[in-house]
């Protein structure tokens, strides 16, 4: 444990957090501001305080105690419940995880927590109503569709759907503006240049800044592989055991699926990818591991781009080399 440094180990829920400090004492607060109050009255300067990343229970929390300077890391849950793996503890309770977490955090190099700007926070609530809405779309297109094969369907109902549909499609494109404005903000050039790379668009360009906060929460292109859970995993033991490599899957699912459309699109009109794609299925492998690279490829692009401050150009890869 780092001299003179007190770790507070956070396990939090939607209604209340359990805590246990590195002495062993614990506390109970509530989830909202008042408990929020409570709380830092115990903390000083010295405090370091570590919680799960448990949905959006631990947002307001994490905020309120970086607004106050108050040292923060949100850690991988995984990490965490493989860290109690390897202690073998059987004991599942708010008050043992806390005290679990306040043990795993004096085990390694934290990386402190930075709340979101308000732009931010905006762009994320409008991406996830976006993709609210597009959920809806979707079913109600589907339920279109199933009505007319009913053979006669009921007029009424068919109208009201598309009426429906027609409300939905509106909103999104509301959204969708004012989600590229708050964009255009902050990053417009960091836009634009993104959408030099061939096979990335408007939304797809959008996205990709929302979801990495403008590549600022990332310091190298392989942490921003792992973050959309395209790193390969290996299954391989010896002589006998030797599974198929796969890709994690433990990360963002929406900018993985994000990359999947896009790539389809890349490895037509973008070299590089094109390139990957074509010397994959050369080899003999499947088309699907031909396009999780293409994925990456397209990341790794997006990466350079942003971090040189460089428009995409095929001919130039040193850009690609250095900064990846």
């Amino acid at each position: 444990m780092s001299k003179g440094k007190k770790y507070f180990g956070i396990d939090i829920s939607a209604i209340v957090f359990d805590v246990m400090d590195s002495d062993d004492n614990y506390y109970q607060f509530s989830n909202d501001k008042k408990g929020f109050k409570q709380f830092f009255k115990i903390l000083n300067k010295n405090a370091i305080c570590i919680m799960e990343a448990t949905g959006y229970y631990h947002y307001q929390l994490a905020s309120f105690l970086d607004e106050n300077n108050i040292l923060t890391s949100v850690v991988n849950p995984l990490s965490v419940k493989r860290f109690i793996q390897v202690y073998l503890s059987k004991i599942k309770t708010d008050k043992a995880d806390a005290k679990m977490i306040c043990l795993y955090a004096q085990t390694i190099k934290l990386k402190f927590w930075k709340g979101s700007s308000k732009n931010q926070i905006e762009s994320l609530q409008l991406s996830r109503s976006i993709d609210f809405y597009m959920k809806q779309s979707t079913a109600l297109k589907n339920k279109i569709n199933s009505e007319k094969v009913l053979g006669n369907p009921c007029k009424i109902v068919v109208l009201s759907l598309k009426k429906s549909l027609k409300r939905l499609q509106r909103e999104m494109k509301v959204l969708e503006e004012e989600l590229i404005e708050l964009v255009r903000l902050e990053n417009k050039d960091l836009l634009t240049r993104l959408e030099s790379i061939p096979g990335v668009g408007r939304k797809t360009a959008v996205s990709l800044i929302v979801l990495t906060d403008g590549f600022k929460r990332f310091d190298k292109a392989n942490q921003l592989c792992s973050y959309a859970g395209l790193t390969p995993i290996v299954r391989q033991s010896g002589s006998s055991v030797k599974g198929k490599s796969r890709i994690s899957k433990m990360g963002n699912s929406k900018l993985r699926k994000l990359l999947f459309m896009c790539s389809l699109t890349s490895c037509k009109h973008n070299k590089g990818c094109k390139e990957i794609y074509d010397r994959i299925v050369a080899k003999g492998k499947s088309k699907k591991l031909a396009l999780i690279a293409v994925c990456n490829k397209i990341l790794k692009q997006a990466f350079a781009i942003a971090k040189s401050g460089l428009y995409y150009d095929e001919n130039y890869k040193s850009v690609l080399k250095t900064v990846v």
